[in-house]
């Protein structure tokens, strides 16, 4: 095998009109040799033709890249077993070597970048954050984060729970950060978000799509499996951890947030790697195409449907609650949010409660007892057969048809003293 050195002193030699013999002589190759490559200097850096050899594997090469064309997650060893049964009498190690190198070809794919118009669209996403408590047990935080698509200007925050309220509430947050709304909001496939694909469209959650409604922005849900679609998100967030997670001194979630935001400050006035701008600049050109803010905020609270029983309570979490009298046998709505109970009757507020963190006991309303016994028209109706001293025939039909009428009758307690004495009570 002559090397490419070689081969380029046997070039500088023929330049100087020496022989071959003594080209060869001085570069210590055969004559031969030396001639080939000064007839062809073509020769000279090219790659030298490998030898094709037949290969055990080369009728079975078809079944293989069909298996992996299907299904991508097949393993060596179970290829290896399928095309012995098909006669394959050859190694396991060039199987093995042939359904990587399929694999990493077939995982070849390239995409076309694209950018979003101003205003258009914004990336939301979630991540943990493990903090160490002193006794060495550990808490996790989440971090909300939302990205304006045109500018990249974030807005991200860290969260002690990841339910749904606490997500809502931050979207809110989000708006007022931003001045505006986006026209969309990309999601990937979270439960706080997405409930699943009917008929082609996607199907979120009611506490999503009632924000989405008070503010006019449109949920959009990314494809399974495919994380490249919200790159403008995803890469921020491992911004975050490795820039200014790593290493960080937690002592608090309010101050973590107050040292986030001071952070985020600094970075926008980075140029960005793929805008190759200032996201501060690119962000004040983006708010005028936000949409505005409406007048107020979503209430977000979660929502829950109960039946008022008979007692005048309602059960919410292993705690029951007393609500008006008004609302017995009506199905009522319950809003939870920040340990405070609401419930609504429709649209009206009807009572407010503290939330119990004792599973099994009764939180009371103030001043239930007094309003039943002021209510004369519910009392009426709940006393009527029960009116004492005033008697009334009731006429039973007997179950043969009516041929027998009984009549029964109501009487005062005297007339039974009067005729046997003391009356005894069962």
């Amino acid at each position: 095998m002559t090397s490419r050195e070689a081969r380029v002193d046997i070039m500088f030699y023929h330049r100087r009109e020496l022989s071959f013999r003594e080209i060869g002589r001085k570069t210590g190759r055969d004559r031969r040799t030396v001639k080939r490559y000064a007839e062809n200097p073509e020769l000279v850096g090219a790659p030298r033709k490998g030898v094709v050899r037949a290969s055990k594997l080369d009728s079975f090469r078809s079944n293989i890249e069909g298996w992996l064309g299907q299904d991508g997650e097949y393993q060596a060893s179970w290829i290896f077993n399928q095309i012995r049964k098909l006669g394959y009498d050859g190694g396991y190690t060039i199987v093995k070597d042939l359904v990587r190198t399929i694999k990493q070809e077939n995982s070849r794919i390239a995409y076309i970048r694209f950018e979003t118009e101003p205003g258009w669209q914004a990336q939301v996403d979630f991540g943990d954050f493990k903090v160490e408590e002193p006794d060495g047990s550990e808490e996790t935080l989440y971090l909300f984060s939302m990205i304006l698509g045109f500018s990249r200007e974030p807005y991200q925050e860290f969260l002690s729970r990841c339910d749904l309220v606490s997500f809502l509430d931050a979207h809110q947050r989000a708006f007022a950060h931003f001045g505006g709304v986006p026209a969309q909001i990309l999601y990937d496939r979270m439960k706080n978000v997405f409930i699943k694909k009917l008929a082609g469209k996607a199907r979120f959650t009611q506490g999503l799509m009632a924000l989405a409604d008070h503010y006019g922005f449109v949920p959009d849900v990314a494809p399974a499996y495919a994380p490249w679609v919200k790159g403008k998100v995803e890469r921020p967030m491992d911004h975050v951890r490795e820039g200014f997670w790593r290493g960080y001194a937690f002592t608090g979630i309010e101050t973590a947030n107050r040292d986030l935001w001071a952070w985020q400050s600094e970075q926008s006035e980075r140029i960005h790697g793929t805008t190759r701008e200032r996201i501060v600049d690119r962000f004040e050109h983006e708010k005028c195409f936000l949409l505005p803010l409406p007048a107020g905020e979503c209430d977000v609270s979660e929502r829950l449907f109960r039946k008022v029983a008979k007692d005048c309570r309602i059960s919410v979490e292993g705690v029951l609650y007393e609500v008006p009298h008004t609302l017995v046998g009506k199905k009522v709505v319950v809003r939870m949010k920040d340990k405070v109970l609401r419930v609504f009757d429709d649209d009206l507020l009807m009572a407010t409660h503290a939330q119990s963190p004792e599973k099994g006991g009764v939180v009371q309303l103030a001043g239930l007892r007094e309003a039943i016994r002021a209510d004369r028209q519910m009392n009426a109706r709940k006393w009527s057969h029960f009116r004492k001293g005033k008697g009334k025939a009731k006429a039973t039909i007997s179950p043969l048809g009516g041929k027998y009428l009984v009549e029964v009758q109501s009487r005062s307690l005297d007339i039974y003293r009067q005729i046997g004495g003391e009356v005894a009570h069962g």
